[in-house]
């Protein structure tokens, strides 16, 4: 949490760049929920799939690779390390290995 001085104390330039810093937090927010939303999309898909094991590669593939721009987004938001959203999403071992993950 942020703390801001009275606008009394604070001139229009200040305002301005408080005005876009909180635009840019709000746009990386919700690039952040996006790409949540995609993983939990490609995740479910991959975990009810039933069928050869060629659309499995290729769903696998979509999995791993929302996967990647969700840790990516993550990690412009600030969040460094990725065990909760491992966690939180229950990303399989088979698209984390895909990812390089040991």
């Amino acid at each position: 949490m942020s703390v801001r001085p009275p606008t009394i104390y604070s001139n229009r330039q200040e305002q301005t760049l408080n005005v876009l810093e909180y635009e840019f937090l709000a746009e990386k927010a919700a690039a952040l929920g996006r790409a949540g939303e995609r993983v939990g999309e490609t995740l479910t898909r991959l975990n009810v799939h039933t069928g050869d094991a060629e659309q499995r590669r290729v769903l696998l593939k979509a999995a791993a690779d929302a996967v990647y721009a969700y840790f990516i987004q993550r990690e412009l938001c600030g969040y460094r390390r990725h065990d909760d959203a491992i966690r939180e999403f229950a990303i399989p071992r088979e698209v984390l290995a895909r990812l390089g993950a040991a």
